[in-house]
């Protein structure tokens, strides 16, 4: 096969930048040298095949063929024979610092995939909504790793349409999420309840109230998450059930965003309660219609799990009815 051509196994990216990886082909240059490249480096260090063939343990005519058959697949001399000893040509050279980055880049991603998948301290990369961060989430944690003290998170804090797309797309192991999503592709389990308040500013004439039916509500302008959000799903919902279509002044991605600018008096808002209470503000248990949000943990359907995954989605399981702090 001296001189072949064969496939190249990249693609210059636009504008002069990094190579962008494609798919391997039979045919390629990475599929043909992958399984070659530790045999060459081996004899490259001993300059001898018989001491090569004893580290990697396999017969030195075994070994012997292959780098005949490297050197012809690449059409180059690699080695230079004197005799039962071997030295580098220059083009062996070049190519032995090649291979030896290309194999320490495949031994530290070995050993990286291998720790995540560590029981006693491997990765869970876990999403979870924004007004959940505060309390519920580091909660979780510190009582999750109270029985496995060593196991690393990844943790994405992002809005619930986002940490769908995350699961589907594998960046996500399991995700806490509302609206507990209904779709054939993933699994879900309602974990807990949250009620929902109406905001309001604290010199608002309904400040002095302590409950609402959200339909008193109707004539207000609102501020909502912005569309994509589930809690601006809910609020949508909720309006709509009470006879009415929110007039929404302002749109923001934060709650604790929403309560500022309602403390603003620029609007009323129907929010989870906060972690710490918010001056300027009334905060009014809504009577009707049930103001509430179901929080959920979520997976992709068929997704095996790693030990420290299963092990967390246990836990989170083990928390039906106890996962926020009344």
């Amino acid at each position: 096969m001296r001189g072949r051509n064969r496939k190249d196994t990249t693609k210059t990216a636009r504008g002069g930048g990094e190579a962008e990886p494609v798919e391997l082909a039979a045919g390629s240059w990475a599929a043909v040298l992958a399984p070659r490249l530790a045999q060459f480096a081996a004899v490259a260090r001993h300059e001898h095949v018989t001491r090569a063939a004893l580290e990697l343990g396999i017969p030195q005519p075994t070994l012997s063929r292959a780098l005949v058959r490297l050197e012809d697949d690449l059409g180059v001399a690699l080695f230079a024979r004197h005799g039962r000893t071997l030295s580098l040509t220059p083009a062996g050279r070049a190519f032995l610092a090649s291979t030896e980055r290309a194999l320490t880049d495949l031994e530290r991603a070995t050993e990286s995939v291998r720790a995540d998948v560590d029981p006693a301290a491997g990765k869970v990369a876990f999403g979870f909504l924004h007004t959940l961060g505060s309390e519920t989430v580091p909660g979780l944690i510190r009582s999750f790793r109270a029985d496995h003290p060593r196991v690393r998170f990844q943790l994405v804090q992002t809005y619930g349409e986002a940490m769908i797309e995350r699961l589907r797309a594998g960046d996500l192991d399991l995700c806490l999420t509302s609206p507990v999503p209904d779709y054939p592709d993933l699994v879900a389990r309602r974990l807990d309840e949250q009620k929902l308040r109406l905001v309001v500013p604290d010199d608002h004439p309904l400040a002095a109230r302590k409950r609402i039916r959200l339909a008193e509500a109707a004539g207000e302008l609102f501020v909502c998450l912005e569309p994509g959000f589930g809690l601006r799903r809910i609020t949508d919902a909720l309006c709509a059930e009470a006879g009415f279509t929110p007039r929404v002044a302002f749109e923001g991605e934060e709650a604790e965003t929403l309560r500022g600018l309602v403390a603003a008096g620029l609007g009323v808002a129907l929010l989870p309660p906060p972690a710490v209470p918010r001056p300027g503000v009334a905060e009014l248990t809504v009577t009707a219609p049930r103001a509430v949000r179901e929080i959920g943990v979520a997976w992709l359907e068929g997704h095996p799990d790693t030990p420290p995954v299963a092990a967390f989605k246990k836990f989170l399981l083990s928390r039906r009815g106890k996962l926020l702090l009344r």
